[in-house]
């Protein structure tokens, strides 16, 4: 084919196929004649959106566009759609919570019984006190225990007494013995009698044919020597106490209950006891009785509490905790004691919702036990909360502009607090950012009456619509006071040489 002739015709192939390109292009993106509002599919866009960009140090202060913080050094950053959470909750990503170090618990219901952990001292059981007495009048000859809180068993020698009135009796007797009359023996071993003398040292003096006046006062029962009243050479007179012994095979546990606690303690309570200086050592006993009366320097009741002590370990003196326990032990509500955020006038748990949003609720707290702390109301059985991070949550998600808004949390009822004159207003310079129809953002220079630098942030006006003639841009001056809600601009004007 003549080469004249091929070149014009493929130049002219080729622009007929571009034409048909383009009329069946057109035809797809809508330009053509044919095409028609079912056959343009929707838009996609992978960008997230952002609501607005916030200096997390500060994040009540919003912007709308990126920057560097007015506040710190560092770079705006933004705060998007899917992240910003629905009503009261806070959407938390799981990137976020990982970097969080964010870590949840379950609500569970668990078997408790009523404990009240108190603190008290161990002391003889006077009830199981011995004394050692004399009923003549004498004098201690010897001592065989010489130190108080010796210890001593049955029938071991205390003190050897000396008296020297059994002489006369004792050897009237014996003549009387020897001279046969029998009715005059009989009389002179009455008269002994009435003179307390034991009749071990009778039959001593008729065995030995010497009248006894030497005798041993021994000890009544096994324990301690807890007090020893006499020494050597020393006069001891008919009911004087010359020792007394304690049992230590039972000891009293007197333990101080807060006067608040006394309601939930009753006689008769089983206990469980470990000395302070050894945990693991645990004893068992019961509620012997509450004494009357209240500690005023402490506001505390004694309570008795009698311990079993057959091993001898335990000794009077010492430091002990104590449990007590009732019978039933009911089933209540608990979470880690950690979950709870306190602020002395209420409690509140940071709760996961289904929709990875995170919300403040509102609780009554119980009881600590142990690690968890018993709930009493404002969550459910099955819940989770946050154990950890919740702090870090407070900063990233504002929960403080949130929590003052809990009124539809579930709460204890609380009295209303009194009603207080409003703050006066306070007064600031600065410049108009943006203008909504419920607020003002204000580039506002230092406010030395809050210890305020020169920040921007938004202020409420007292009704949508008010302030009418400011606009953005204005240099103006303005009143405004503190509300649970934020700040409320009480009056707005153009500043002395600004534009009207």
């Amino acid at each position: 084919m003549n080469r004249k002739i091929l070149i014009p015709l493929v130049l002219l192939l080729a622009g007929a196929a571009l034409a048909g390109g383009g009329y069946w292009a057109g035809m797809r993106h809508g330009t053509g004649p044919a095409a028609s509002d079912k056959d343009i599919p929707p838009p996609t866009s992978t960008e997230r959106k952002v609501l607005y960009w916030h200096d997390p140090m500060v994040p009540g202060t919003r912007f709308d566009k990126p920057g560097k913080s007015p506040f710190m050094d560092m770079q705006l950053v933004p705060v998007y759609a899917d992240e910003a959470g629905a009503g009261s909750g806070v959407i938390i990503s799981p990137g976020l919570q990982q970097n969080l170090g964010i870590r949840f618990a379950t609500v569970r219901r668990i078997a408790l019984p009523d404990t009240l952990e108190l603190v008290g001292t161990t002391q003889f059981d006077e009830r199981r006190a011995e004394v050692v007495q004399t009923r003549v009048t004498g004098y201690i000859e010897r001592l065989h225990t010489r130190a108080p809180l010796q210890r001593v068993r049955r029938g071991d020698a205390v003190a050897t007494l000396f008296v020297p009135d059994w002489i006369a009796p004792q050897e009237e007797y014996l003549t009387l013995r020897r001279s046969g009359d029998e009715s005059l023996t009989r009389a002179a071993r009455d008269r002994m009698r009435a003179l307390s003398i034991p009749d071990a040292l009778v039959a001593n003096a008729e065995r030995s044919g010497k009248p006894q006046s030497r005798f041993v006062l021994t000890a009544p029962a096994t324990g301690v020597l807890s007090e020893l009243a006499v020494r050597e050479g020393s006069m001891v007179a008919p009911g004087v106490t010359v020792a007394k012994i304690s049992g230590t095979d039972k000891l009293w546990l007197l333990a101080e209950v807060p006067e608040a606690l006394l309601g939930s303690i009753k006689t008769g309570m089983k206990v469980t006891v470990s000395p302070q200086s050894d945990p693991a050592r645990q004893y068992t006993g019961r509620l012997s009785e509450i004494l009357p009366g209240v500690i005023e320097a402490t506001r505390t009741v004694q309570a008795r509490l009698e311990l079993d002590n057959h091993d001898g370990t335990l000794v009077p003196g010492q430091l002990m905790r104590i449990q007590l326990a009732t019978a039933d032990s009911p089933r209540r509500l608990v979470v880690p004691a950690e979950a709870v955020i306190s602020s002395g006038k209420r409690s509140v748990v940071l709760v996961a919702a289904g929709d990875r949003s995170i919300e403040p609720v509102v609780v009554t707290t119980g009881r600590v036990y142990g690690d968890d702390i018993e709930i009493s109301s404002g969550l459910a059985e099955g819940q989770k909360v946050v154990a950890s991070g919740q702090f870090l949550i407070d900063s990233e998600a504002n929960l403080k502009s949130i929590l003052p808004k809990l009124g539809t949390a579930p709460a204890a009822a609380e009295p209303a607090p009194e009603k207080k004159a409003g703050p006066a207003s306070l007064q600031g310079t600065g410049v108009v950012e943006q203008v909504s129809a419920d607020a003002l953002t204000l580039s506002h220079q230092p406010i030395l009456a809050l210890k305020w630098p020169a920040m921007t942030m938004d202020f409420t006006k007292p009704a949508p619509g008010d302030f009418p003639g400011i606009k953005a841009g204005q240099r103006v001056d303005f009143t405004f006071h503190q509300t649970e809600d934020g700040y409320v601009l009480d009056t707005v004007t153009p500043a002395a040489g600004a534009p009207q």
